[in-house]
């Protein structure tokens, strides 16, 4: 969503209160309970697949977490893709082991910069989850510290605690019967940080989130990529709820998020307002199939055709309310019909929008006179099979009910354009209790070493291998930090290693080659090549492209793939006296000005086999005999 679209707010008159969730998944080399690399997969390597239907369970008090149950009313099978990769802990066929080691000390480092609190004793919770995204219906989770902050320009953020957890499996794709997720996903190391209720400001959201990716960034251990982060952003207005928005994948799209939901809340805030002076209430559901008997609606009459029905529900005082636009493109109507659509419905149609969808204007009198809505009122309509139709007529007149006490708190996900939907009611803490199959540890946080922030080893290369600032700043910022501080130690020079880790392999991935296949070993022993002088530096870009395309080949086989082994001095002279045979005439009238313009001819004539340093000294004797 622009910010363009999005009207700006006094933010500190509404009172404005927001906090965020980081999860970020670690890069090590299993996964937090069991032995399982955490290495991504394609669906179609999957070499088995399970299926499990997810129900409920009640924490240690009896209680039954209001989230957990709502999510168990969609009756869905879940299908897990296995592979040779995943093991039966991710299937639930096996006991969790213990904490990885790695996973916790990569979390005690995190916990250092966010100058965290760690516990003395962590246990190992179960949080319930019935969604599909966890074969077991319940993540692990651990809480390994509390009380830390960060700094920003609007003041200090604090840190409210850092959980060590399993990441969930990865959706693949809906069916008609449920949902099929990947196994390949769950159960990678996971730390998620939760903020105080301390931001102000949807650009305050934003410079938080960025500095705790910065932070987490600089230990170097973290995976990168799409969908290796994700933010959720609980945001809140004075008179309003707390949401709990799920799902933000970049920093930009947190500021519109928050910019969106303050402007959502305040606009329902506004609803509930005229609501109440016109003393609006919800009415009871009723069966309204015969009114639409006839009906030429294609959505309708295919409802009925399948043996369904059409269910009702009076809204006395929402007439106009109904369809009021609270978010861009987005209505009260909309939330009707997302509570609705969690139960199977396809939607929902209401008078603010009828007559349209083949409904004529005298269905929606002969609606109006069924449950007794007259002028002022609204009604919302659900036509579906009938155990579909009652349950999701019924959760939009719940909504209904609650847009006239004002703004529930919900979860809700975010979309793309930056408005948001709902997904279910906010978790309790009936939806944790302990893991008994995981002892608890004791982590010592003077086991691990507090990491360099990325700023300031941006800085630290630029003093000490002389890199210019925005090099310097691209490497440290980069993915491959560590590859290039190993190079460095390695004897390769610091300016060609840095160039090449982020210069051209940008170069080459906007040619179109997948550079995520490049290992560092690839790297490495390309930058051994170099060194040697079995591979010119011009040749570089071409070897790594190949090595890209191609990653089960040596950097060597690479070279002699691409065509690019060395050349002697003797064949670089032969090279350069053809092209400035071919020049005389220009040699002979401009002399030593010609160089530049032969230069590149001479080297595209050696396709990168020699290097440039060379090249430059025989074409530059080589002009000299003749000028």
């Amino acid at each position: 969503m622009s910010t363009d679209a999005t009207p700006e707010y006094d933010y500190e008159e509404l009172g404005l209160v927001a906090g965020l969730e980081i999860h970020q998944q670690l890069d090590t080399a299993t996964k937090l309970f069991c032995d399982s690399p955490t290495v991504e997969r394609d669906p179609e390597e999957s070499e088995r697949s399970i299926a499990r239907r997810l129900h409920p369970t009640k924490s240690e008090l009896g209680e039954l977490d209001d989230a957990a149950v709502e999510e168990s009313r969609v009756d869905r099978e879940f299908t897990y893709l296995a592979y040779d990769t995943t093991c039966l802990v991710e299937e639930d066929d096996e006991p969790p082991r213990r904490v990885d080691d790695e996973a916790l000390a990569v979390a005690l480092q995190i916990a250092d910069l966010l100058d965290i609190s760690v516990v003395d004793q962590a246990h190992v919770m179960r949080k319930l989850v019935i969604d599909g995204s966890n074969t077991s219906g319940f993540q692990r989770s651990i809480l390994l510290g509390q009380a830390g902050e960060i700094e920003t320009s609007e003041g200090t953020v604090s840190v409210a605690d850092l959980m060590l957890e399993e990441e969930s499996a990865k959706r693949v794709e809906e069916t008609d019967d449920g949902v099929v997720y990947s196994l390949d996903r769950l159960g990678v190391p996971l730390v998620e940080i939760g903020t105080g209720p301390d931001i102000r400001s949807p650009e305050g959201a934003r410079e938080a989130a960025a500095r705790i990716g910065m932070l987490l960034r600089s230990t170097g251990a973290v995976k990168r990529g799409l969908g290796t982060i994700r933010q959720d952003v609980n945001v809140s207005i004075a008179d309003g709820a707390r949401v709990e928005v799920k799902g933000v994948q970049d920093l930009q799209g947190i500021e519109d998020i928050v910019r969106g939901e303050v402007g959502r809340q305040a606009e329902l805030l506004d609803v509930r307002e005229e609501l109440r002076e016109r003393d609006a209430r919800v009415g009871d559901v009723s069966d309204v199939t015969d009114t639409f008997a006839d009906t030429e609606s294609g959505v309708i009459r295919g409802a009925l055709d399948a043996g369904g029905k059409v269910t009702a529900v009076p809204l006395f005082g929402f007439d106009g309310l109904v369809g009021r636009e609270i978010q861009p493109d987005r209505r009260l109507g909309t939330e009707l019909s997302d509570h609705a659509k969690r139960h199977g419905a396809g939607g929902i149609f209401h008078t603010d929008e009828l007559p349209a969808y083949g409904v004529t204007d005298e269905e929606v009198d002969a609606l109006r006179d069924a449950v007794g809505a007259g002028e002022g009122d609204a009604v919302a309509i659900v036509a579906a099979d009938p155990e579909t139709a009652d349950l999701a007529i019924e959760a939009a007149a719940e909504r209904a009910e609650t847009a006239i006490e004002g703004v529930p708190e919900e979860t809700r996900g975010a979309n793309d354009d930056g408005t948001t939907r709902y997904l279910r009611p906010l978790p309790g803490a009936a939806r944790m209790y302990p893991e008994t199959d995981v002892p608890p540890v004791e982590p010592d946080p003077s086991d691990v070493e507090r990491p360099e922030l990325l700023d300031e080893k941006a800085e630290r290369y630029t003093e000490q291998f002389g890199l210019d600032a925005g090099l310097a700043e691209q490497v440290a910022f980069g993915q491959r930090f560590p590859l290039f501080e190993t190079a460095v130690d390695r004897g390769v020079d610091p300016t060609f290693a840095a160039s090449t880790l982020e210069s051209t392999t940008t170069e080459i991935r906007r040619e179109g080659a997948p550079v995520g296949n490049l290992t560092d070993d690839h790297f490495l022993a390309l930058f051994d090549l170099v060194e040697d002088g079995d591979l010119a530096k011009e040749g570089v870009p071409e070897v790594l492209t190949t090595l890209a395309e191609r990653p089960e080949l040596s950097a060597a086989e690479a070279v002699e793939e691409a065509g690019l082994s060395g050349v002697s001095e003797e064949e670089v002279r032969e090279a350069v006296v053809e092209v400035v045979e071919r020049n005389a005439d220009q040699i002979e009238a401009e002399g030593m000005g010609a160089f530049s313009g032969l230069m590149g001819e001479a080297m595209g004539a050696l396709r990168g086999k020699a290097d440039g340093e060379v090249v430059s000294d025989v074409l530059r004797e080589e002009i000299g005999k003749r000028s």
